[in-house]
Parts: C-alpha cells; sequence; structure tokens
C-alpha cells in the first residue's frame, strides 16, 4: 500500500532545492549570469527609460553640514562594493594568518603566476591602444580575475580537476585581487583632500589601538570601519579601499568558549550577503548594454578590442609564461597531479575579469561619456565569456578525471603490498 505523501512535501523539497543550489560552487556565477541577462534584456526593451531612472535616483546620507548625495549606481559601485573588498580584505587576512598564503613554498608559483596575469594582459591591452591618451586610462582593465566565475566553472568539472590545482587558483586570485587594490589606490585616486586623508588616518590609529589592546567585541571596529568609508570616500581616494584597510585590523582570535575566530565567523556571516545580493546587484547595474546599432565594429574598435584580447589572450600567455619560468628557475612546481594541460586551462579561466573588471573599468571611465562607457563593457564580457568556455573545454575534454586523493593513497598502499609479497 502507498504512503501518503506528508503534507508540506512538495514545499520542504522545493526549499531543500534552493539550500542546495545556494551551497553549490557555481551558484554566485549563475546568478552573475541571471543578473547580466536580465540588464542587457531590459536596457534593449521599453523598459529601459526606467531601468537608467532607476541608476539615477539621488540617495542622500545628512547629519548637520556632513552630507552624501549620489546616484544609486554610485551607492551600488561605491557603497554596497566596500563590503564586497571588505570580504576580500578577511579573506586575505585569515589566508596569511592560518591559510594558503601563510605557506612561502606554496604560494611562490601563484604568485609568479598572479604576477604574469597582470603584466601580460596589460602589455596587450597598451599595445593595441597605444597613442590614444583617453583609451590608455583602461590599462588595468583586463588584469583583473574574478575568483567567483573561475571556481564556478572548476566546480562544473568535478574530478577533471585535482582539488591542488582548486587551491592554485584561489591563491592566484586573492594574489590578483591585492594586485588590483593596488593598481586603484596608485593609479585610479585623484583630487586628495588632506583634511579627509587625515580623519581616515586618525581611524585607522584608532582601529589599530583597538587591535593592539586585544579587542575581541566586534562593535567598534564596524562603527569606526563606517567612519573610514565616509572620511576616504571624502579624500578622493576610492571608498572601497576602505573596506580593505579595516579588514586587515579585525581581530583574529577565538573569544572564550567558542571556536571561531571574530574574523572567521564575520566572513562567514558577510559571505552569502556579498556573494548572493551585492554581486548579482552590482552586475545588473553595470552590464545593461544596449545593442542598437551595435556591430561586429564596435567589438573592434580599440579599447573592447584591448580588453577582450587582454583577458582571453594575455592571461594565457602571461600565466603560463610566467609560471613556465618560475619551475625552470626550481622557484616552484607544478600543483600535485596537475598536468601543464590543465595549468593551461587554468590560465584561461584567469582571464574572466567580469566584477573586477567591470568595476576597474567604471574608474578608468567614469568621466566619459555613456558611449565611452559600454565599449569596455563589450569587451569585458566578449574576453570573459571566450575566457569561461574555451577553459572549461580545455579542462573538460583535454584531460581524464583526476583521481581522489583517497584512491591516489589506496594506489599506493596496494603497490607497497603487492611490492612486500613480491619480495
Amino acid at each position: 500500500m502507498e504512503t501518503a505523501k506528508p503534507k508540506g512535501s512538495l514545499m520542504g523539497s522545493v526549499t531543500g532545492s534552493v539550500k542546495e543550489f545556494f551551497r553549490f560552487d557555481a551558484s554566485v556565477g549563475i546568478l552573475l549570469i541571471i543578473a547580466t541577462m536580465l540588464a542587457m534584456v531590459i536596457e534593449n526593451s521599453p523598459a529601459r527609460v526606467y531601468y537608467d531612472a532607476l541608476l539615477d535616483v539621488t540617495v542622500a546620507i545628512q547629519i548637520g553640514d556632513f552630507e552624501i548625495a549620489k546616484a544609486l549606481l554610485y551607492w551600488i559601485n561605491d557603497g554596497l562594493m566596500a563590503l564586497f573588498f571588505f570580504l576580500v580584505g578577511l579573506e586575505i587576512k585569515r589566508e596569511i594568518l592560518d591559510g594558503e598564503l601563510s605557506d612561502p613554498s606554496r604560494v611562490v608559483l601563484p604568485v609568479i603566476a598572479a604576477l604574469g596575469g597582470m603584466l601580460v594582459p596589460a602589455a596587450v591591452y597598451m599595445a593595441i591602444n597605444w597613442g590614444d591618451e583617453i583609451a590608455m586610462q583602461g590599462w588595468a582593465i583586463s588584469s583583473a580575475t574574478d575568483i567567483a566565475f573561475a571556481l564556478g566553472v572548476l566546480a562544473l568539472l568535478g574530478t577533471r580537476v585535482p582539488s591542488s590545482l582548486k587551491l592554485f587558483l584561489m591563491t592566484l586570485a586573492i594574489i590578483d585581487d591585492v594586485g588590483a587594490i593596488i593598481i586603484i589606490a596608485i593609479f585610479y585616486t585623484s583630487n586628495l583632500s588632506l583634511l579627509s586623508f587625515a580623519a581616515a588616518g586618525v581611524i585607522l590609529l584608532a582601529l589599530f589601538v583597538l587591535n593592539r589592546c586585544k579587542v575581541i567585541s566586534l562593535a567598534p571596529y564596524l562603527f569606526l570601519s563606517m567612519l573610514l568609508w565616509a572620511a576616504v570616500l571624502k579624500s578622493g581616494i576610492h571608498a572601497t579601499l576602505a573596506g580593505v584597510l579595516a579588514a586587515m585590523f579585525i581581530p583574529y582570535r577565538t573569544p572564550e568558549g567558542d571556536h571561531e575566530t571574530q574574523l572567521e565567523r564575520l566572513e562567514e556571516d558577510l559571505h552569502p550577503f556579498v556573494s548572493f545580493a551585492i554581486l548579482p546587484l552590482f552586475a545588473f547595474a553595470n552590464t545593461g548594454i544596449s545593442f542598437s546599432g551595435l556591430g561586429i565594429d564596435a567589438l573592434l574598435d580599440s579599447i573592447p578590442l584591448g580588453i577582450a584580447m587582454g583577458l582571453f589572450l594575455g592571461n594565457q600567455l602571461g600565466v603560463m609564461s610566467f609560471c613556465w619560468i618560475g619551475i625552470k628557475l626550481g622557484l616552484g612546481s607544478l600543483p600535485e597531479r596537475a598536468t601543464w594541460l590543465h595549468l593551461w586551462g587554468v590560465s584561461m579561466l584567469c582571464g574572466i575579469g567580469f566584477t573586477m573588471s567591470l568595476f576597474v573599468a567604471g574608474l578608468a571611465f567614469e568621466s566619459e561619456s555613456g558611449s565611452a562607457v559600454a565599449n569596455p563593457r563589450l569587451g569585458i564580457l566578449v574576453g570573459s565569456l571566450l575566457s569561461a568556455v574555451f577553459g572549461y573545454l580545455v579542462l573538460r575534454y583535454g584531460t581524464t578525471p583526476a583521481e581522489s586523493e583517497a584512491e591516489s593513497r589506496a594506489k599506493t598502499v596496494a603497490a607497497t603490498q603487492e611490492a612486500s609479497a613480491g619480495s
């Protein structure tokens, strides 16, 4: 006799499926793709006027004479993205203190690869745009790697890539983020306000004192971090850098009776919000490209062509050549159970710029007209798409499924036992 299904089983099944989706490594990339497609559909429909009007809505915060009044797009790119960079900063600090970046022997090759992945794409872009003063402002756009997308593609490949390769890519992407932060701080800062800069310095000193006094409570750190963001915003330095700076002072200490440090707990709490809300919202707000009158000649314009070639070809050349040189010089070795073909596929995935590339593009061309801003987006989308598709194909069809670590150990034990029996 068939047992009746309990009431609510359908809802429970749907809820379970949703929870499973958000645990899937590629889910962030899927949401970013959906947000991008939605933005492009709206931008090329009669609803375009509402999309543009929404992003132009002025949102203001005022306390006495202090006022910040900016368009909604600005709040997304400079406000919410500061939380993204804050999370990146937390991740970097944790990895340095107790992660992949804490072991020098495991960091050398990813550092070399990240260096190649930043220098060569920039060189490719500059070679295509040399002599164009406006276009040269975007030299750093193709030097960024979107870790969420790249790791998402690897997740789709399962056992075809060894776990060591995933750690290699993650470490490379983290180092790449550090490089992007330095580039933003040095090359995309203008009109410095000394008073606001001094205020930011005082707040950083207060955060340092809190940390040195071993204050564990997060409340004073978060309050000062918000003040730091406002001060950095007014100083002329890009406000998102406040997120990275504040993260460096969050205590990596475990409260009494707990098993997680304050930094790890904060990182865990922020991760879902940043991954599944802020990043898709950023993609939705920044990828509305109008296809009206857009032909192949638009992609062949020097700006999008330089970005696309920098992402797709520059990263392959940079990561592979620098890794080859580093290994030949004895500075590092291939990740465990990985081949050169694996490394080539990963070097392609490093060309998925997307979130970080869009962010840098917004900084590089923020003072230019709307048409000048659309071209970089086209290059980023094409270059990232080529890198994702070809990187996936190389790793999917050019390699065989990697043995799991358990299988590898089992084979080693079996071979040892067979050798012992034979002797």
